[in-house]
């Protein structure tokens, strides 16, 4: 989308974005608060919205970035740093500081030590059940955020070709099968605590959870510097659509029936990458039903789906309490129907209070992630 000019919203990345949001909330209810499969298979696949959520980011923040670079004005990396600052930091400082400062908020849960959320590192050998433990995944992404541009003008400044990006996507995906494969027959196969190793050292490791986010980068790459085939990939939009949710139920089929084996726990992610990607192109092809297809409330889920995000487990927590003492269950259709309409509320509070006033900011300060124009730095090859 561009970034100076208001354009139509593209249904279809809001229906996946709120996709990810409801999975995540059942998930986490599942896991946390019910501790019911009252969801039914979304109460065991639900963690999947992540890396749907991951998928999408490594498409909108690259093709940010390829635009930006092989456009007249190009790209600036200040600008873009700013820009996604002003968008990620103001209501994670705000949930941070309620964990850290209202000890009802965290319940009775480990707090980490907070400069591992203040530099996004907290997902490194976390310890399930912590605190804010679902940070992990915006501590990713921020790392993402930080590095992918810094790479891709290193990469335009070595090779001026966008052979080398590909070189580097291949790499990254090789990188990842590889530790995992190291990881899990080391400190999974076999180990006592091996689900609690494949948690800490593999779901919320950085090395390996790029896939779906390099999925994201790869058709960003595709539709910046590969404009003859992104218009062949892109017709056919409703075959894409069956063929990413054929591809994503075997997936998750497989997930259900052996999560922590080796081959799920090597080649899962990779799987799901390709199953998200063809979901995220056919949200791009204009003739699919995913894009052309308006989901009634979608698009307000997809706004608030960050703010829902970190706020949606502790008010889970908090309201359960409560509830408890009117004699609600929290797997009854009434308790769930409480703390998903609060959970979705708080984060549209959050989102209200806390980042609109931010991204008008930004839009005033930061209108683009443009530098002044002096040329592409990599040709766009057709």
């Amino acid at each position: 989308m561009n970034d100076t000019t208001r354009t139509a919203r593209n249904h279809g990345l809001d229906t996946l974005r709120a996709l990810a949001i409801m999975f995540v909330f059942m998930y986490h209810y599942t896991i946390f608060v019910s501790h019911d499969d009252i969801f039914g298979f979304v109460s065991e696949i639900g963690w999947v919205g992540v890396d749907l959520f991951f998928a999408l980011s490594g498409y909108l923040i690259g093709n940010q970035i390829f635009a930006a670079m092989c456009s007249e004005r190009a790209f600036s990396l200040p600008h873009f740093y700013g820009r996604r600052l002003l968008r990620t930091l103001p209501n994670f400082y705000v949930v941070l500081a309620l964990y850290y400062l209202w000890p009802g908020f965290r319940g009775d849960s480990e707090l980490l030590p907070v400069w591992k959320l203040l530099s996004f590192t907290a997902n490194y050998q976390l310890n399930p059940g912590t605190a804010f433990s679902h940070a992990w995944s915006l501590c990713i992404e921020e790392q993402f955020y930080m590095l992918l541009p810094a790479l891709a003008l290193l990469i335009a400044h070595i090779s001026r070709s966008v052979r080398g990006a590909w070189c580097a996507l291949a790499v990254g995906v090789l990188a990842g099968l590889l530790i995992r494969t190291q990881v899990w027959q080391q400190l999974v196969d076999g180990n006592a605590r091996g689900q609690y190793n494949f948690y800490k050292f593999i779901y919320y490791s950085s090395f390996c959870r790029l896939d779906e986010l390099l999925a994201g980068v790869a058709l960003a790459l595709l539709k910046n510097y590969h404009r003859a085939l992104w218009a062949r990939l892109t017709a056919h939009g409703n075959l894409t659509l069956a063929l990413g949710v054929a591809w994503c139920t075997v997936t998750f089929l497989l997930l259900i029936d052996d999560a922590y084996g080796k081959p799920m726990a090597v080649l899962g992610y990779p799987m799901l990458a390709i199953g998200f990607g063809l979901l995220v192109l056919a949200a791009l092809s204009a003739d699919s039903l995913l894009r052309r297809v308006r989901v009634p409330g979608a698009a307000s889920l997809a706004a608030w789906s960050y703010a829902i995000y970190l706020l949606h487990k502790p008010v889970c927590m908090l309201v359960s309490v409560q509830l408890a003492r009117f004699g609600i269950g929290v797997s009854s259709g009434a308790g769930v129907i409480v703390m998903s309409v609060l959970s979705v509320l708080a984060g549209y509070l959050l989102y209200r209070l806390v980042e609109t006033p931010f991204m008008l900011l930004r839009a005033r300060v930061l209108p683009s992630n443009h530098a002044a124009p002096r040329g592409a730095l990599m040709d766009p090859i057709r």
